[in-house]
C-alpha cells in the first residue's frame, strides 16, 4: 500500500515512524520546511518538500498513492487560511484528477464546536466555532467532505488537545505554575495522548472508516483540576484563578467520543497521563 502524508510534523511523523516498524507501506512524507527532511527520511521511504498551495507538486506526490493523510498545522494564527483552506481546496481539485487515492484521512480539530458552556457535544452537533480560525477549520472540513465519491472515502479526526512523548503536559502547562489566571478554571478540557492519534488513525484506514469521528479521551477534566493535578505531581505552585476575569478559552465543551468507541476503537490511554 503506498501512503501519502501531508505535513509531517508531530503526527504525522509519528504515524509515519509506526507505519514504518509495522507494516511493509511504502510512505511519502511531505513537510514545508527543508530542514526536516533528514528527520523525516528516518521514517518514509520518500520526502518531499511542497507547499500545500503548489498544484503541481501535490498532483505529483499523490500519483499512484492508495491513501492521503492530511495532518497539518499553521505556524501561527495568520497563516490558518492558508495553512487549513487553501491546502485543503488545492488537496481536493487534485484528488478528482487521481482515481487511485481511495482514502482521505484529516486530523482536525475539536476547535469547531466553540463555547458550549461545558455541554456535551457530539458529530451530530450542529458546529458554531467561537472565532475565525474556528470558521476557517470548519470551512476546511466543508472543503475535504466535499470530495467524497463512490471511489474516495473522506474521515475526519476531530482531535482535542495533543499531547505525548515530547509534549508532556508540563511542558506545555509548566509556565503557567504559579500564575493567576483569567476566569474560575471551571471550563472543561478535551484532551488526546499521541499514542491514540496514531492508533486511531491506523484504525480508521483499516476499517475504511469514513465520515467525522471526536477523538478525545474520557478525562474531560475541568481546567482548574487538570492543573492542580499536575502541578500537585511536579511539586509546582498551583495556579489562582481570578474570576473577576473571563476566562480567554474559546472552547468549552465536553466533547463526546462515543461514535469511535462504538465503531469499534479502544483508547490506549483513556485517562491523562501527568
Amino acid at each position: 500500500m503506498n501512503i501519502a502524508i501531508i505535513g509531517c510534523g508531530y503526527v504525522g511523523y509519528a504515524i509515519a515512524r509506526y507505519w514504518q516498524q509495522n507494516s511493509s507501506f511504502i510512505v511519502t512524507a511531505t513537510t514545508t520546511t527543508q530542514s526536516r527532511v533528514p528527520a523525516l527520511q528516518s521514517v518514509a521511504q520518500k520526502v518531499v518538500v511542497v507547499s500545500g498551495n503548489d498544484s503541481e507538486a501535490l498532483q505529483s506526490v499523490l500519483q499512484n498513492q492508495d491513501v492521503v493523510l492530511l495532518s497539518i498545522g499553521a505556524k501561527s494564527a495568520n497563516v490558518y487560511e492558508e495553512t487549513y483552506l487553501h491546502t485543503a481546496t488545492n488537496l481536493v481539485s487534485v484528488l478528482r484528477q487521481i482515481p487511485s487515492v481511495r482514502h482521505l484521512i484529516y486530523t482536525g480539530s475539536y476547535a469547531v464546536y466553540g463555547d458550549r458552556n461545558g455541554a456535551w457535544v457530539s458529530e451530530e452537533t450542529p458546529v458554531t466555532p467561537a472565532n475565525s480560525n474556528g470558521e476557517i477549520l470548519k470551512g476546511t472540513e466543508d472543503v475535504l467532505l466535499s470530495a467524497e465519491s463512490e471511489n474516495l472515502r473522506v474521515c475526519i479526526l476531530r482531535l482535542g488537545g495533543i499531547y505525548g512523548s515530547d509534549r508532556e503536559l508540563v511542558k506545555i502547562f509548566g509556565r503557567a505554575a504559579g500564575t493567576t489566571r483569567p476566569g474560575d478554571g471551571e471550563d472543561v478540557t478535551n484532551w488526546i495522548h499521541l499514542d491514540d492519534i496514531v492508533g486511531a488513525i491506523e484504525f480508521v484506514r483499516q476499517h475504511n472508516l469514513q465520515g467525522i469521528y471526536n477523538l478525545v479521551d474520557d478525562a474531560h477534566l475541568k481546567s482548574r483540576e487538570l492543573l492542580d493535578t499536575l502541578f500537585a505531581k511536579h511539586n509546582l505552585p498551583s495556579v489562582q484563578w481570578d474570576s473577576s476575569q473571563t476566562s480567554n478559552r474559546p472552547y468549552n465543551a465536553k466533547v463526546s467520543n462515543q461514535k469511535i468507541k462504538d465503531a469499534g476503537y479502544q483508547l490506549i490511554h483513556p485517562q491523562m497521563i501527568f
